[in-house]
């Protein structure tokens, strides 16, 4: 069964930090570019950050930069997302997806999504 789990959300007070896990089981990553997306009640789906397959290319939304970081490891089959610095606005429900193609942050691009992880910011 072809799955992507999401992990390691919880409830963190501003300035806290999280790693967010994207676990695939039953096919490989290593030809996949992922992609973090998120989505807070009564707001669209928005991009977060993407990596390519190789790990040489990543990019990040504006409202993330500096403060969270993506990376792969493909002999563990698992993407990361580090959040430092969190801010309230950053409470989501945040979600993991692949791409066959280019690492990009348009979701209607991504074919393959996990369940999503809940992460809410409050003091």
């Amino acid at each position: 069964q072809l799955q992507l789990v999401e992990s390691g959300g919880g409830l963190v007070q501003p300035g806290g930090s999280l790693r967010l896990s994207c676990a695939a089981s039953g096919f490989s990553l290593d030809y996949y570019a992922i992609g973090w997306f998120r989505q807070a009640p009564g707001k669209e789906r928005e991009g977060v950050s993407c990596i390519s397959h190789s790990g040489g290319s990543t990019n990040y939304a504006d409202s993330v930069k500096d403060r969270f970081t993506i990376s792969r490891d493909n002999a563990k089959n698992t993407v990361y997302l580090q959040m430092n610095s969190l801010k309230p606005e950053d409470t989501a429900v945040y979600y993991c997806a692949t791409t066959w193609g280019m690492a990009t942050m348009k979701s209607t691009l991504y074919d393959y999504w996990g369940q999503g992880t809940q992460v809410t910011v409050s003091s």
